[in-house]
């Protein structure tokens, strides 16, 4: 057995595994924690926040967020999901009758995972930008991100190893804009 056969093979166990953990109740829940539209008052206050701590900078920020998510969103499509067209677990015919699919499946590939990559890489810009300005702000981020990407495996459309790659994905793209972002308003400040 080859090494990468090893780690898919472990994969889909640790999948099925974490998969089959599931309830009535937590069902209604990861099906709100994956769609986008119900963090918009988390967004809301992260917009807020910005403001309170950055004032009339707070356009940066948003450029930067915007960036971050624009970034990670395309690349684990058109970088990965396209390149490595590995199917996901409920497109997979041989997993498909022991799969809790809780939602839709979704696009026919799933590495990597969008949903792991755009909040890890937001998680990771925010919590350097409030670093020293709210108390463990960056924890619950990377709790928040770390729920949403859980939510994939319940709901039965992610392997964790799309989970934990996305990740980090996510984050490299997350502290490359950070510096971006530093680096521009080091030079907004030199003019």
């Amino acid at each position: 057995m080859s090494f990468i056969t090893s780690i898919k093979d472990i994969d889909t166990q640790l999948f099925l595994f974490l998969n089959s953990k599931h309830n009535s109740f937590f069902d209604v829940i990861m099906f709100w924690v994956s769609h986008k539209y119900f963090w918009i008052p988390l967004y809301a206050l992260f917009l807020f926040l910005s403001y309170k701590h950055f004032g009339k900078k707070v356009w940066q920020v948003i450029l930067g967020a915007v960036l971050v998510i624009v970034l990670s969103d395309q690349l684990s499509v058109h970088a990965f999901k396209e390149v490595f067209m590995r199917y996901r677990p409920c497109h997979n015919l041989i997993l498909q009758s022991q799969i809790h699919l809780n939602d839709g499946c979704g696009g026919t590939y799933g590495f990597i995972s969008s949903h792991a990559a755009n909040t890890f890489a937001l998680a990771i810009f925010l919590s350097l930008l409030f670093k020293n300005k709210i108390k463990y702000f960056g924890l619950l981020i990377f709790v928040w991100a770390a729920f949403v990407s859980y939510s994939r495996i319940y709901n039965g459309v992610h392997y964790p190893a799309d989970i934990a790659c996305g990740a980090i994905v996510g984050m490299g793209i997350g502290i490359t804009v950070f510096k971006m972002y530093q680096f521009a308003n080091n030079k907004l400040k030199d003019e």
